[in-house]
């Protein structure tokens, strides 16, 4: 029992985090209509610029602060240079972009590090509580709590500010939102910048949970994608606990040997059967059809 309490707390921070990145990509497709493929790699930049730093002995808390403005410049860099180009194409377009951006950084981050095993090794790591009789590190704590605090702080921002109303309004319909004096640039500037936040912010404790290498970064975007399905690209909830649930069963079935080797596949399977069971009781209808 002691085992599957820790690996399922252990599943539930990575599920945070899982779910952290989602309304990352959920508020940023929401406001600007693009699906950021290059999240994870902005991320993975931040933390293999936070890792440098503390090899070169600088402070922690810059190494931190580091890591997170990597990834709000990247995420700023492309929403101010890039994006506004893509604005009228299409989804697929866009997203083909970002992806073309995740394959660079990854490109850049293995010229600079070369492939070796690494480990990023955070204060909070090496501190831990009792919680229900199971030892838990900090680290784990903070991002179930960042993933909580944020989903929550999220779904009020959207509702109840002035600038969630905008964000809200581009989701809606650009066109008209432009129209009635909305600032489409300053709105999707803002989007990318919190979504960089997240990135940054998401990439480091997943380098301290999973592994320290640009390339298993880069990609766990492909899990948070999923998350962002089963939300449909726009509920933060179904999002954060669509990332809950992916996280405590990847983590589950480390534990059954058999499937094991196949846990990776978690997320598709989630979200295909999540994908399926909204659909039910719709018939399947193909284009040209009434």
């Amino acid at each position: 029992m002691n085992a599957l309490g820790l690996f399922l707390v252990s599943g539930l921070a990575v599920g945070a985090l899982y779910a952290l990145g989602g309304v990352g990509l959920v508020l940023l497709n929401r406001a600007t209509g693009v699906l950021n493929f290059a999240y994870g790699a902005m991320g993975a930049a931040g933390a293999m610029t936070a890792w440098q730093l503390l090899q070169w002995n600088w402070p922690e808390p810059i190494a931190w602060l580091a890591c997170i403005g990597i990834a709000l410049v990247l995420s700023l860099a492309f929403g101010r240079l890039i994006a506004p180009g893509l604005a009228h194409r299409e989804p697929v377009v866009k997203a083909v972009a970002t992806l073309g951006l995740a394959l660079a950084l990854l490109g850049v981050m293995n010229l600079i590090w070369t492939v070796t095993p690494r480990k990023l090794s955070l204060t909070p790591d090496s501190l831990s509580l009792s919680v229900v009789g199971l030892r838990v590190t900090a680290t784990r704590l903070i991002a179930l709590a960042a993933g909580i605090g944020v989903t929550l702080g999220m779904g009020l921002f959207l509702a109840r500010t002035r600038m969630g109303l905008m964000m809200r309004s581009l989701a809606d319909n650009r066109e008209i939102a432009a129209i009635l004096g909305t600032p489409v640039r300053r709105v999707e500037t803002f989007a990318w910048g919190i979504s960089g936040v997240l990135a940054g912010f998401t990439g480091l404790l997943f380098a301290t949970l999973v592994r320290l290498d640009p390339a298993v970064l880069t990609f766990l975007v492909i899990p948070i994608i999923a998350t962002t399905i089963i939300g449909r690209l726009a509920s933060i909830p179904a999002t954060f606990a669509a990332g809950l649930i992916i996280g405590m069963f990847e983590s589950l079935l480390t534990l059954y040997k058999p499937l094991a080797p196949f846990r990776v596949a978690t997320p598709f399977i989630v979200a295909i059967i999540a994908m399926m069971w909204m659909q039910r009781g719709r018939k399947l209808t193909f284009a040209g059809q009434d």
